[in-house]
């Protein structure tokens, strides 16, 4: 496993980091998701393989994702060798103040979350997306308490955009408080808008990039047309077009003439991206682990580069929401 420095910063993460969104209590929204039993496992073939990166979102699962993390991790791994993210914002119960980056829900969400994880502190707390009912100064200065009283070590945001993301930066640095570290966004080879404004911007400011949806919700890890039990019950995946399924066989095209599955191609071009510190790995089998590491030795041919990227057209701005 290769590590690296996460953006400006000292903190040193593996190239991979392994996403927690498929364990937790079933619900509507995510039929699929795995219990504890499941989770072990995995988190175990993770750390083992050197995954030192772990994320998950308090909204994941209604809070189950955070008591399986926490369960499965801790009994693993010594905490201060583990790199632990949470997030905060998405709605967690209906009515006032259930939702959003006021400083009452980030106050209470980050309490929270630490009871749900079981520990006394998260290595990164990110924004799930931006709260545009919500001051930008109020969000950064409550951001800045949770990391001055010791419960965070770093602050985070996710997919918004780029003026959204540099107004909260601006805001922290006019009252001297603590700025965003890192950015999760979507970057797939299906989805390459970032790479237009966003991505560029990170590499400028020393943003680290921990992509999710590497595999495009698993789309680019197997032929056009096949279907998964995800695939038919995920209500939050959005259709495909022509454009899409020309990017997919291309990843099929070079991972038969490679020999290697296409998860493996799908991740390690996502891995060659510049700018990209750490992919979230998206799990619910034992095998996505096996071939996320193994992406990490395949090193992808310019022409392979090439006809991947060939068949993409622009699409309409997504997953900021």
């Amino acid at each position: 496993m290769e590590y690296v420095r996460f953006g400006s910063t000292g903190l040193q993460v593996s190239r991979l980091c392994f996403g927690s969104m498929s364990f937790g209590k079933p619900t509507d929204i995510r039929p699929w998701t795995l219990d504890l039993h499941a989770a072990r496992r995995m988190y175990r073939a993770a750390w083992e393989g050197g995954i030192n990166f772990f994320d998950t979102a308090n909204v994941y699962s209604e809070g189950t994702s955070e008591e399986i993390t926490g369960k499965a991790l801790w009994e693993i791994a010594p905490r201060d060798q583990i790199v632990l993210a949470t997030k905060v914002c998405l709605p967690m119960r209906r009515g006032p103040n259930g939702a959003g980056l006021s400083r009452k829900v980030i106050m209470h969400e980050i309490d929270a979350s630490l009871k749900r994880l079981g520990t006394d502190y998260v290595d990164i707390y990110q924004i799930h997306r931006a709260d545009p009912a919500t001051p930008f100064e109020e969000t950064m200065e409550a951001l800045n308490d949770v990391v001055k009283a010791g419960k965070a070590r770093y602050i985070g945001a996710s997919s918004m955009h780029v003026w959204q993301f540099l107004k909260y930066q601006r805001a922290a640095e006019r009252a001297g408080g603590a700025k965003f570290i890192s950015m999760q966004n979507q970057v797939n080879a299906l989805y390459r808008e970032e790479e237009r404004e966003m991505l560029p911007l990170c590499r400028h400011d020393g943003i680290a990039v921990m992509p999710w949806s590497p595999m495009a919700s698993g789309r680019l890890t197997r032929p056009w047309g096949e279907q998964t039990e995800r695939s038919q019950t995920d209500k939050r995946l959005s259709r495909l077009g022509d454009d899409d399924r020309a990017v997919v066989e291309a990843v099929e095209r070079v991972a038969r003439r490679r020999g290697v599955p296409m998860a493996r191609v799908a991740m390690a071009w996502v891995l060659q991206v510049p700018g990209v510190t750490s992919p979230i790995l998206g799990v619910s089998k034992d095998s996505h682990v096996t071939d996320a590491l193994a992406a990490l030795d395949l090193e992808l041919a310019a022409e392979d580069i090439a006809e991947i990227e060939a068949p993409y057209r622009p699409h309409p701005v997504s997953g900021f929401v």
